[in-house]
């Protein structure tokens, strides 16, 4: 349970957060959490000095840098780096942690948050039995109210469950049937190599799984397709509605939802490059979107079913579940609609 050092410092004023891992998730974590003003984020937490840490040093160390690990202490100091103490330090000044380590090192995590008391909330990589509860803002906000542990669902889960969510509020939601395109790799990655090839997995993809665990009244089934570009997923969804429903109240809906941007390719979103392009254009830091987005064009129906297709930024796109988990975990807005109003509101999403 949540400790008394804790549960005093949420009353005393802002929660206090830290984020361990200064990758692809833990930069924007940090973002967000520093533009909520109801939270403070005390600091960050990596392992070495990576680019993403360089760029935090040269632009003037927004954030405080604790070391994940003794191993490159050495390099820091090397490079001037500033460090303001360990992990553990970090933890023992913060209400909550979100780990955004690589995938298994949350796991690693775990027994210190226990140590000392204080609750953390995982990303997707990580296994579901980390968690007190497997957690999405908008579809089941109340699991999550006091837990100790929440794990988010992946990128793809994330904007997935946004825009099937929707339409389940509106006429209910029998059944859907996916196909995800998959970027192979974030853009800079290396790992994954060059490709002149698209890769299939095996039937039914986690992400369908997942949305039944957060869901467990929807049957979802889906097929993933990886292909070698790096700007975003995009998803065809066929939806069996309980009740029919119209392409123009659909949509309505969506218009209506903070988190979903509907596009037209009539004028010029023609895919995820064109979103990304858009983000920054917009001048969104690191061309970051939070938003999923419904291309107009595509919403048709097959009889009673009604089939769609989403952009998924998968860099970005589940910041917003992970500001709710803290609001949920630490039970800081008393329901699910104030706690979900601040978490748009600060991160400037409103309906479009």
């Amino acid at each position: 349970m949540v400790s008394e050092k804790n549960q005093e410092g949420k009353e005393m004023g802002k929660v206090r957060v830290g984020v361990s891992g200064y990758g692809v998730i833990g930069q924007r974590l940090a973002d967000g959490v520093a533009k909520q003003e109801d939270m403070e984020l005390v600091g960050v937490a990596d392992v070495a000095p990576t680019l993403a840490v360089r760029a935090l040093y040269e632009k003037g160390m927004p954030y405080n840098l604790y070391l994940a690990s003794d191993e490159n202490r050495a390099k820091f100091d090397e490079l001037g780096i500033p460090v303001s103490g360990t992990l553990e330090d970090l933890v023992k000044s913060v209400d909550i942690m979100l780990d955004a380590a690589p995938n298994g090192i949350g796991a690693k995590n775990k027994p210190l948050y226990e140590k000392h008391g204080v609750k953390a909330i995982f990303q997707g990589g990580e296994k579901n039995e980390i968690a007190d509860a497997f957690f999405h803002g908008y579809a089941n906000f109340d699991n999550g109210v006091g837990k100790d542990y929440l794990k988010l669902t992946s990128c793809n889960t994330t904007g997935l469950i946004r825009a099937v969510d929707c339409i389940d509020k509106l006429v209910g939601v029998e059944k859907v049937a996916i196909t995800i395109i998959r970027r192979v790799a974030d853009p800079g990655d290396y790992h994954r190599g060059l490709t002149n090839a698209l890769q299939v997995d095996k039937a039914p993809s986690h992400q369908a799984l997942d949305l039944m665990t957060i869901m467990p009244h929807v049957d979802a089934t889906g097929i993933l397709v990886h292909t070698p570009v790096t700007h975003g997923h995009i998803i065809t969804v066929v939806a069996t509605p309980k009740k029919e429903i119209s392409k123009e109240e659909m949509l309505a809906a969506f218009k209506k939802h903070p988190r979903i941007r509907v596009v037209r390719l009539e004028d010029g979103f023609l895919g995820n490059a064109s979103l990304f392009r858009y983000a920054r254009d917009l001048g969104n830091v690191r061309g970051d979107m939070y938003e999923i987005a419904v291309w107009e064009e595509t919403v048709v129906h097959s009889g009673k079913d009604i089939m769609f297709a989403i952009n998924i930024p998968q860099e970005a796109v589940v910041i917003p579940e992970n500001m709710d988990a803290i609001r949920a975990a630490l039970n800081m807005n008393g329901s699910q609609e104030k706690a979900l109003e601040l978490t748009n509101k600060y991160l400037g999403m409103k309906a479009r």
